[in-house]
């Protein structure tokens, strides 16, 4: 079990901090002492074997002179040692927070009381200081934890194996090679560093025999979880360090029968860098309020952070699942609201309003344009793609071009990926028909089988009518969001745009028939240079038989049951997505110096200041500031260039001295509907490490690893967490050991 430090607003815990524990004295009154230093007036109550049992606090809260190191493995505390170390103030930032552990207001006996203990502990703390400094002088190796010669090999020995799971991880090397055989590279890599001369690897296994397993697969799975958390918790503390963050997720992940959802988190480092990492998996199982809750959980109970600080959400995902991710992020916006839910920049605008759209035949649409781009992204299919569209353009050599450049650019993630995909429908077909043909078997079977396939669905008229539909009414919106995902000049444009987007849509629904009309007779022509029968689906005809209805005509059955449906669904989904707190954040981007300069430097980002007026250090001087701040850049000199974009806002050395300016820029820059600055995001080097490894040896720990490989690493700091966590007496053991419990206190 992990233990929580007891402090107000410490939110540590042992399995996620390197940080010794230290149980509440047995002595009652040093106990006593401790729980006044803690203003924890719910523990006053308590007994002192009570106190000594069930809580704990971690080093933080104690001066350094008072903790000692016995050995690599154990930390413990002077009899002397009180905790003198709080944060009783930093709740007082954030009122909404909620609290579990009150913090007791004070009389001024008890303050009294308090000031004479802190100055006896001063003196003693002192004393200890100088007392530690003699013993230094003494002997300069008195401090360093002595190691017997065991245990000196023992770590070196974990070290080795450290190391070959850092490079298991770097190099995309898989446990196993194959599924069904026990191919262990793990064993391979061990094997290879003893025959380089390894030492501390040749000592450990050079009296086993050839082919015996030198790891089990539970000691294998240790090493990786330590690895792991080691890496994860380097990251996690840039991300409590900056406080605010974004959570973002990505397409499923189905890794040993289990449906996961990578997740992510946007947040701004400590040297103003605007950074996305990929921190785990989570489990997609069961409904909306299951999944807010794992996700809550494994955010707060896991990583230590909390909700409270998260200022926004988007979900990257394709088919049904969206629909379930729209419905979480309307949960977690319900319990923190200023998690606004906005576009993701990993994914087009158009592609995610089509796939929040909750109607079958559109899921079947944003279905298999994820299945076409994953068919084509082999060399030979994308050879024959572009014989089909000279084939079947042969009369339009200007078309042709367009369509082999567009075939060749990732076409199904664009802006514009329904116009491609009707242009595109008549030379798809073609080319499926010819894969499933196979001729001299150029194709293997499982090609042809998933050709097959495709072709079924493109050749059904309601696909048709659906992907037209879906083209025409997101050309409204498509502009709109090539500029989201522009420079930051383009997104604060965008953000004020939003109600001629909406304008236009509602004058395509009050005229809702003549554009019908034009759009079904694109379908129609459409269909026809596919050779495919205009009719309604075979399901609604079922349906009008068995009532025994008259006949309905195709043309105003695809206006009801298609074009009105779709036309609604995309103005509600981008009216949700766009709120007014959403349009307020992005209209704030004019503290961008160079949109002031676009606007003749009259913004009014007071107007729109409220959003965020919480996370503010100085709120009540903020109309002063941000007119300084105007000042500054209206009268700079000829020679200054104004900054384009928040991250070089943000690297300027004096917006230091604008605070309430430098914490709103750092708040809007986490917000994921703003592209990264950096080109290699986290989410293409998983979906790297997921293409260039057989799905049937994903790994998560060697996933989250290859990722991850810039994050720095400390082998001594995973040698030092597996001691703790796992048995040492015993370094053969299967992996049967639970988290230590010491006494006094975790090691370290």
């Amino acid at each position: 079990m992990p233990n929580f430090c007891a402090a107000p607003n410490c939110t540590r815990k042992s399995t996620q901090s390197d940080l010794a524990f230290f149980r509440f004295p047995r002595d009652p009154e040093r106990c006593k002492i401790w729980v006044e230093n803690c203003r924890r007036a719910d523990l006053e109550a308590k007994t002192s074997d009570q106190l000594n049992k069930h809580y704990r606090l971690c080093a933080k809260h104690f001066d350094p002179a008072m903790v000692c190191r016995t050995s690599p493995y154990r930390t413990v505390l002077k009899d002397t040692a009180i905790p003198t170390i709080f944060d009783l103030t930093s709740h007082l930032k954030n009122p909404h927070t909620r609290h579990r552990k009150q913090i007791k207001e004070l009389t001024e006996e008890d303050i009294q009381k308090i000031k004479e203990r802190r100055l006896a502990s001063s003196i003693n703390q002192l004393a200890s200081k100088q007392d530690a400094a003699v013993e230094e002088s003494a002997s300069t190796n008195e401090d360093e934890p002595q190691l017997s010669t065991e245990e000196k090999e023992y770590r070196e020995y974990l070290r080795s194996l450290f190391e070959v799971v850092v490079m298991l991880g770097k190099q995309s090397i898989p446990l196993v090679t194959e599924a069904e055989v026990k191919s262990n590279n793990f064993q391979a890599l061990l094997d290879y560093r003893m025959n380089a001369g390894d030492e501390a690897l040749r000592k450990r296994f050079e009296a086993m025999a050839v082919n015996s397993e030198y790891l089990s697969a539970a000691q294998q799975s240790q090493l990786l979880d330590v690895c792991e958390n080691t890496v994860r918790e380097e990251m996690l503390m840039e991300v409590r360090e900056s406080r605010f963050f974004s959570l973002v997720t990505g397409d499923l992940v189905e890794i040993t029968d289990e449906k996961l959802l990578p997740l992510f988190l946007r947040y701004v480092n400590q040297q103003n860098v605007l950074r996305e990492e990929f921190l785990d998996f989570v489990l997609f199982d069961g409904d909306e309020p299951a999944l807010v809750e794992r996700l809550e959980a494994q955010l707060t109970d896991r990583w230590g952070l909390s909700m409270e600080d998260c200022r926004g959400q988007a979900h990257k995902a394709t088919g049904t699942s969206t629909i379930k991710l729209k419905a979480v992020a309307v949960l977690l916006m319900e319990k923190y609201p200023l998690a606004v839910h906005v576009p993701c920049s990993h994914m087009a605008l158009n592609i995610h309003l089509a796939g929040s759209l909750p109607f079958p035949n559109v899921q079947v649409v944003t279905e298999t344009l994820w299945r076409i781009g994953a068919f084509f992204r082999t060399p030979s299919t994308q050879v024959e793609l572009e014989n089909s569209v000279a084939t079947h353009y042969q009369k339009n050599e200007e078309k042709a071009a367009a369509l082999k450049e567009a075939a060749g650019c990732e076409w199904t993630q664009q802006h514009n990926v329904f116009d491609v995909f009707v242009d595109m429908l008549p030379p798809l077909l073609l080319c499926l028909d010819a894969v499933c043909d196979n001729p001299k078997g150029k194709f293997p079977p499982s090609v042809a089988a998933d050709a097959y396939s495709l072709a079924e669905i493109l050749a059904d008229f309601e696909f048709i009518v659906t992907v037209v539909i879906l083209k025409n009414v997101l050309t409204f919106t498509r502009a709109f969001g090539r500029n989201l995902q522009g420079e930051t000049l383009d997104v604060f444009f965008a953000a004020n745009s939003l109600t001629a987007v909406l304008h236009s849509l509602n004058e395509v629904n009050d005229n809702i028939d003549v554009y019908h009309e034009f759009w079904y007779e694109e379908a129609v022509s459409v269909a026809s240079a596919m050779e495919i029968p205009v009719k309604m689906p075979r399901l609604f005809l079922r349906k009008q038989r068995a009532a025994d209805l008259g006949e309905i005509q195709a043309e105003p059955y695809f206006k009801e049951y298609v074009t009105m449906p779709v036309i609604h669904g995309i103005m509600q989904e981008v009216e949700d997505m766009f709120s007014d707190t959403n349009i307020k954040a992005l209209k704030c981007l004019s503290l961008v110096p160079a949109i002031m300069g676009q606007m003749k430097f009259n913004t009014t980002e007071e107007n729109y200041a409220d959003v965020y007026r919480s996370d503010l250090p100085n709120p009540d001087t903020l109309p002063a500031e941000l007119h300084c701040w105007r000042i500054k850049w209206k009268h700079r000199g000829k020679e200054v260039r104004l900054p384009t974009t928040i991250h070089e806002t943000l690297q300027l050395p004096d917006v230091k001295y604008f605070p309430n300016v430098n914490s709103f820029l750092k708040v809007l820059s986490t917000l994921p509907v703003l592209k990264l600055e950096d080109g290699n995001t986290a989410s293409e080097r998983l979906q790297a490490y997921l293409g260039g490894v057989p799905a049937k040896q994903w790994n998560k720990s060697l996933a989250m690893l290859n990722v991850n490989t810039h994050v720095k690493h400390d082998l001594d700091v995973m040698v030092d967490k597996y001691c703790r966590l796992y048995t040492e007496d015993d370094p053969d053991a299967d992996g049967e050991g639970d988290e230590a419990q010491e006494e006094d206190g975790a090691a370290k």
